[in-house]
C-alpha cells in the first residue's frame, strides 16, 4: 500500500455514495478513490461527475473497478466521468472464462498523463517497425509480462465479433433483462433498493427469513433443483441475507421466464413448506457439502495410492 491505509466511505439511502462523506474525507492526504459505477447494487451514481471532482480538487485520482462494466460499456465512458484508471474484468464483459473455466486476465488502461508509469513494457512504433520499452517512471513488470494472453485475445476476437453497433446493444440487453426479473419479482421478494437497475439487481431475503426461517441460502439450493445456476449470495455485505442477480445479455425472455417462476415457486414453498427448503437441493448428485470444515480445515493437495 507504499504507506498509505484504506478508508471505507459510507452509502447514502439511495443506494449511492455518501457525497458529504467523500467531501469529508478529501485532504491532502487522499491518493485515489476507488469506485465501481455502476456499483454492487446494480445501481448507477447519480453524483458521480461531482465525486469524481471532489477527489481531482484535492489532488486525488479516480481509479475505476471495470466490475460492472458490462451495463455501460460503449454507452458511458469512464474517463468522461472523472476516472483516471481502470481495469477491466473480462469475464463479467468480454466472455472470458471465470472460475473453474479460468485462467482469467484483466486489462488495466489509463489516461495518457499516467503512461509512463504503467508496469511493464510498451508497444513503441519505431522507424523498423515496433519495439517493446519501459519507461523510467514504471515499477517493471508485477507479474509473468502481459498475464494470462489468449485470455486477452478472446476477449478481442469477442469485440471485434460484436462490433461498435453490436457492444452497447450487448449493454442494452442487459439491463434490460436485469430490469426485466426484477419488475417480475419485486411483488413478492423484497428489492434491496427499489429503482431502475442497472445489469443486476439485489433482493433481501431478511424478511422471508424471519416469518419462515427459509435464508438465502436455502433458496440459492433450491434453485439447483430447478437446473439454475444460483445467484451471488451474501453480497454485498450492506444487504442482509443478500441474492445478486446478474442475467446478462446472453438469455432469452424464455430463459427469464423460467428463471422467474422458478424463484416464484421457492417462494410459495417457503410459505407452504419450509423444511423442504432446508432439504434443497434433492436432485442433484450431491445435498450439501459441509462447507464450513472445507473452509477452516482445506484439504490442499491428494496423494494418491500406488497399486
Amino acid at each position: 500500500m507504499a504507506g498509505f491505509k484504506v478508508i471505507s466511505v459510507p452509502s447514502n439511502d439511495k443506494g449511492g455514495v455518501d457525497v458529504e462523506a467523500v467531501r469529508a474525507a478529501a485532504d491532502e492526504t487522499v491518493a485515489g478513490l476507488m469506485l465501481t459505477n455502476p456499483n454492487t447494487l446494480g445501481l448507477f451514481d447519480e453524483n458521480i461527475a461531482e465525486i469524481t471532482d471532489i477527489i481531482h480538487k484535492c489532488g486525488g485520482l479516480n481509479y475505476y473497478d471495470g466490475a460492472n462494466l458490462n451495463a455501460v460499456m460503449g454507452i458511458v465512458r469512464p474517463g468522461d466521468i472523472g476516472f483516471d484508471c481502470i481495469h477491466i474484468n473480462l469475464h463479467k464483459t468480454f466472455s472470458a472464462p471465470h472460475g473453474g473455466g479460468g485462467p482469467g486476465a484483466g486489462p488495466v488502461g489509463c489516461k495518457s498523463f499516467l503512461s509512463d508509469c504503467l508496469p511493464g513494457k510498451n508497444v513503441k512504433k519505431t522507424e523498423k517497425g515496433f519495439a517493446l520499452s519501459e519507461s523510467e517512471k514504471s515499477i517493471g513488470s508485477v507479474r509473468s509480462f502481459y498475464g494470462n494472453f489468449l485470455v486477452v485475445v478472446r476477449a478481442l476476437t469477442y469485440i471485434l465479433t460484436l462490433g461498435r453497433e453490436g457492444i452497447p446493444e450487448a449493454s442494452r440487453g442487459a439491463v434490460l433483462n436485469a430490469n426485466y426479473m426484477m419488475a417480475s419479482l419485486k411483488d413478492i421478494y423484497d428489492m434491496a433498493y427499489d429503482r431502475t437497475c442497472m445489469h443486476e439487481f439485489v433482493m433481501s431475503i431478511e424478511s422471508l427469513k424471519k416469518k419462515t426461517g427459509v435464508s438465502a441460502m436455502d433458496i440459492a439450493k433450491a434453485l439447483l433443483d430447478y437446473g439454475i445456476h444460483p445467484p451471488t449470495m451474501y453480497f454485498p455485505l450492506i444487504v442482509h441475507e443478500a441474492l445478486m442477480v446478474e442475467p446478462t445479455e446472453t438469455e432469452s425472455k424464455e430463459t427469464l421466464d423460467e428463471a422467474v417462476n422458478a424463484f416464484r415457486e421457492i417462494y410459495n414453498t417457503a410459505l407452504e413448506n419450509p423444511e423442504k427448503l432446508h432439504n434443497a437441493p434433492e436432485k442433484t448428485s450431491i445435498g450439501r457439502p459441509d462447507e464450513l470444515s472445507a473452509a477452516r480445515k482445506p484439504v490442499l493437495k491428494y496423494s494418491f495410492t500406488r497399486r
